[in-house]
């Protein structure tokens, strides 16, 4: 069955009633409080400074779809971060990224990925 359950709701209300009680510090990390693409968007940011420098420069010489996205089109491979073949056999991306350090810190973060990309055989995680 779909909606809520019972049990990870009062896990959840146990978890917030523990840090309550036992306190928590203020400010709070940002980074503790970002969800687990964008935690792994920062990592790929820091892992790959060209890529970085791609997303976040706004160069002339770079297709308006690299840095106008939303962070899951890239965590998830979609529109121009997608790894399509050319005519010419080829395979590339719009965007191009490091993608062996993506798919790696998918898995380091939990973040499911069900799309077959064209150079896996089976779907990832």
């Amino acid at each position: 069955p779909k909606g809520i359950k019972r049990e990870e709701l009062v896990k959840l209300i146990r978890e917030a009633a523990k840090l309550i009680m036992n306190g928590f510090s203020i400010p709070v990390n940002p980074t503790d409080n970002l969800a687990a693409d964008g935690q792994l968007f920062i990592e790929m940011c820091e892992k790959d400074k060209k890529f970085c420098e791609l997303v976040t420069a706004r160069a002339p010489d770079t297709a308006f779809a690299c840095y106008h996205f939303w962070v899951e089109e890239v965590i998830h491979e979609r529109g121009p971060w997608r790894e399509e073949v050319g005519n010419d056999g080829i395979r590339r991306t719009q965007c191009p990224f490091n993608q062996t350090l993506m798919r790696r810190l998918r898995d380091k973060y939990d973040i499911r990925h069900y799309e077959i990309s064209i150079n896996q055989s089976k779907i990832s995680r």
